[in-house]
């Protein structure tokens, strides 16, 4: 088994959690999206075969990272039904972001423990792995599952794999927590994100000859201000869900690409574009009405320039919507279990609308604040991983005989 090195810590005195073991070794692993995840899910692997349990991993095409999924039986051997407990291996790049410590030697500091992925969301993973002895020698009245996964941070992209896996197994949990950064509070609905890939393909030629070229930047320019239009139109004109800190659905150009020089007309231009929608907000139906302005409007008017001009759309990740019941059995667990009957919605997206999507109720709620994550000196508050750990063993208990 891989262990992490000794945590640095500048109080160590103060009391931690014994999840502080688990999380600091998780971190320890660089999981970044562009590297392999392999060694977290190895060691994590290793760590539940010895406790008895047998994990299988669903990999990406590359083979370099897999999906963990893992089944701690009912104490009378059923393995259907039962709650998952879904948490994402992957953490945000640390280039650039200008550090006070080692991002991948987490430390304490201050009641908090520093380093990429101590909020999101190595400090819910960690603190599962450290309370499985518990859930394994419970008598559980029905099974609890884990679900950690690749890619989340770059579009939700490893889930997918793993729920296909689910359904081709036949298990069929009764519903879900996904322990992203909430305060341990709950969070019952988040928007979908949908993100696209733009290529407008124009027509070279010397800045003198204009006519002669079919500018490809500019039309890539009406294209985005068109996809401007469409936002500001949701923002003024709704549907409105006033419990999301922003109550409409979004849309924005996040990089562009396009050109080689001053003096000629640019041939190609890409750019990347996403929309946030809100629940009942049909996704689709918002690129329809990108896609028909691009084949109804620019395109004819490119082809009169060049006949071989064009743009062409390509999905880059899509992660579906939630929208939890409060009639559901795993939104009135988790109410009962952290005594929060406030109604919450975010922004950000989750693993939680994939799961909901694949027939899986799901809930949001995990250690640590959604303002630390992707910043640099990411930290969780101790208290935080302690409330966590106190919220899963009254989810043990709540699921003994």
């Amino acid at each position: 088994m891989t262990r992490a090195p000794a945590l640095q810590s500048s109080d160590a005195t103060q009391d931690v959690p014994a999840s502080l073991d688990w999380i600091t070794r998780l971190v320890s692993i660089d999981t970044t999206s562009r590297e392999s995840n392999l060694g977290l899910i190895e060691t994590v692997r290793d760590s539940l075969q010895k406790s008895g349990v047998q994990p299988w991993l669903s990999y990406d095409a590359t083979k370099r990272k897999a999906n963990l999924f893992v089944t701690l039986p009912a104490a009378d051997g059923n393995t259907q039904g039962g709650i998952v407990l879904s948490g994402h291996t992957d953490v945000v790049p640390v280039d650039g972001q200008d550090w006070n410590t080692d991002p991948f030697k987490p430390e304490v500091r201050d009641g908090k423990l520093f380093g990429r992925g101590t909020c999101d969301m190595k400090g819910f993973i960690g603190t599962v792995m450290t309370l499985l002895p518990q859930m394994r020698d419970a008598r559980l009245k029905s099974p609890l599952h884990f679900a950690f996964s690749y890619d989340e941070e770059i579009g939700c992209v490893g889930a997918p794999v793993m729920l296909a896996e689910l359904r081709d197994r036949g298990i069929r949990p009764d519903g879900c927590i996904v322990g992203e950064p909430t305060s341990m509070r709950v969070i019952v609905a988040h928007k979908g994100i949908n993100a696209y890939q733009c290529c407008v393909r124009g027509h070279a030629a010397h800045s003198s000859l204009t006519p002669r070229g079919c500018n490809a930047i500019e039309y890539a320019a009406r294209m985005i201000c068109h996809i401007r239009d469409l936002a500001d139109h949701f923002k003024a004109n709704g549907p409105f869900d006033e419990l999301f800190d922003v109550p409409f659905t979004t849309a924005q150009t996040g990089t562009i690409h396009g050109g080689i020089a001053l003096n000629t007309i640019p041939a190609l231009c890409e750019f990347i574009f996403e929309y946030r929608n809100l629940p009942g907000v049909d996704p689709e139906g918002i690129f329809k009405k990108i896609e028909a302005y691009a084949r109804e409007q620019l395109v004819p008017k490119m082809q009169a320039e060049s006949p071989n001009a064009g743009i062409e759309f390509r999905k880059i990740a899509a992660a579906p919507a939630l929208d939890a019941s409060e009639q559901d059995a795993i939104t009135q667990l988790v109410r009962a279990l952290t005594r929060d009957a406030d109604k919450r919605k975010v922004a950000y997206g989750t693993e939680a609308g994939q799961f909901q999507q694949a027939g899986v109720p799901a809930i949001v709620c995990g250690p640590g604040d959604i303002e630390q994550a992707h910043k640099p000196n990411e930290f969780v508050s101790l208290e935080q991983i302690a409330q966590c750990e106190s919220f899963l063993q009254k989810l043990i208990r709540s699921n003994s005989l």
